[in-house]
């Protein structure tokens, strides 16, 4: 799930110029999305730095990479929709299950199943390098949108165009240190929750039915199928997905420490780097998620930028539940 971002009077000025400077386009209406009996045909598997990394790949082998990046409680689904308009535009798209999902595992047991943010970013940069891929249009939701966006601001020179649901994500350890007003508290309850030994053992317990919750609260418009779920929630059976989950909600607000190997990444993060790169920043109006207001945002990209509203009662899950909004944004990214 994503991190609020916090804004103040201080902002205003500097704020209101970016805002001027800035395209935003008229609200989308989108697509409904599809039902759950679609799927990838065959994954492929590929040693990539710490991991061996599942992937979908599907388009021409020689078209310009778009890499595909997932979330939590979700998976390369959220996808499936997505990846045939783009391969049908000539994109080789790249849909990775992160480190605790699905397929991919990590390839020594004696490394720790760390779920910070900038351990993910280092996972796609050495995907991208074990299948030869300079430069790609990156492009995710929730954690994925979170990761594409470091992966935007610190490695510019791979990204050639950055398409985020819910804008700039990247965690602030020392800000998420300092208490939300209560509303904004109860939000979290689960990055709480996961935080007790007992919310450990309950989401162990019943992780399936946490994903079906979370879901629901984080869109709370979208009437998915049994099959759609389902067919998503197989890739949390990976014996390291309660361990990443855990550990990534107990980093960020300080309950967990990460590895030295990360140290110098999680600093430039905590700069706030502007971003650079072409970027188009997405948001449905029925977002049940915490997320920040795209006002907030706007001034963090400093490039080529628009952001896009959906109607049509669209959730957190963005491109899951919009898929031809959602591969529109990544056609466009590069000419805007």
């Amino acid at each position: 799930m994503t991190d609020p971002t916090p804004s103040g009077r201080r902002h205003f000025v500097a704020l209101a110029a970016a805002l001027a400077a800035t395209r935003f386009a008229a609200p989308v209406t989108a697509q409904p999305s599809r039902t759950g009996s679609a799927s990838f045909e065959r994954l492929k598997q590929i040693d990539a730095g710490l991991l061996q990394v599942g992937y979908a790949e599907v388009g021409p082998s020689d078209g310009p990479p778009v890499l595909l990046l997932h979330g939590w409680p979700y998976d390369i689904h959220t996808y499936v929709d997505v990846a045939p308009i783009l391969a049908r535009a000539g994109h080789r798209v790249i849909v990775p299950y992160l480190r605790g999902y699905g397929s991919t595992r990590f390839r020594s047991d004696q490394t720790l199943r760390n779920g910070q943010q900038a351990a993910f970013a280092a996972d796609v940069i050495a995907l991208m390098d074990a299948l030869g891929i300079q430069q790609a249009i990156v492009a995710g939701c929730d954690w994925g949108a979170r990761t594409a966006c470091i992966l935007a601001a610190l490695w510019p020179e791979r990204c050639k165009a950055l398409v985020s649901v819910s804008g700039y994500l990247l965690v602030n350890r020392e800000a998420n240190r300092q208490p939300l007003p209560p509303k904004g508290e109860l939000s979290w309850w689960y990055q709480f929750y996961l935080a007790t030994e007992r919310g450990q053992a309950g989401y162990e317990k019943y992780r399936s039915d946490f994903a079906r919750l979370i879901w629901q609260q984080a869109s709370p418009q979208w009437r998915f199928d049994e099959a759609t779920f389902q067919r998503s929630a197989a890739a949390l059976d990976n014996p390291d997905h309660v361990a990443i989950a855990v550990h990534n909600y107990r980093w960020r607000i300080g309950a967990a420490e990460g590895e030295a190997r990360y140290d110098a990444i999680e600093s430039r993060i905590a700069a706030a780097p502007n971003i650079a790169v072409p970027t188009i920043t997405m948001e449905g109006d029925a977002n049940g998620a915490p997320h920040p207001a795209p006002a907030s945002y706007a001034r963090k990209f400093v490039g080529r930028y628009e952001h896009r509203q959906l109607g049509s009662v669209i959730g957190h899950n963005l491109p899951q539940e919009a898929p031809e909004a959602f591969a529109k944004a990544v056609i466009d990214v590069s000419r805007i």
